[in-house]
């Protein structure tokens, strides 16, 4: 396909350091309004935040420190995921629809299997600290 045929959205950013500034600012716009309009991160980010310092405290190595903190960033990884799927679900139509509901359904699947995998890698880490 060349490049003329291919459709490009008016809203697609630059390309050089100003799409390196401008991504930035966008990226804090996102957390910004995640933290404002997002419950759910809210909370999550209230175990993230506490969980790294204890993360970087205990006394495990640094491969299993950076295995802690990375599943629990990768929680809110997936929930910031999870919160665009339902913004743009609910722009298309707040009408119910059961592929709206697969949509929000399979996103709010995909955070809890991120919280699992991080409560049963702290667990594998975590549990044999205190046996000892």
């Amino acid at each position: 396909m060349s490049e003329e045929s291919h459709p490009v959205s008016e809203f697609k950013s630059k390309s050089g350091i100003t799409r390196v500034f401008s991504a930035l600012w966008y990226s804090m716009d996102g957390l910004r309004t995640a933290w404002r309009y997002e419950h759910a991160f809210r909370q999550e980010l209230m175990v993230v935040v506490p969980g790294v310092v204890v993360a970087l405290l205990i006394p495990v190595t640094t491969l299993e420190r950076v295995v802690l903190i990375a599943v629990l960033l990768l929680v809110l990884i997936v929930e910031l995921l999870n919160s665009a799927i339902e913004a743009v679900v609910d722009r298309v139509s707040l009408e119910r629809n059961p592929l709206s509901k697969n949509a929000k359904d399979l996103g709010s699947a995909a955070v809890m299997i991120s919280m699992l995998l991080a409560a049963v890698t702290w667990s594998l880490i975590t549990l044999p600290l205190l046996r000892k």
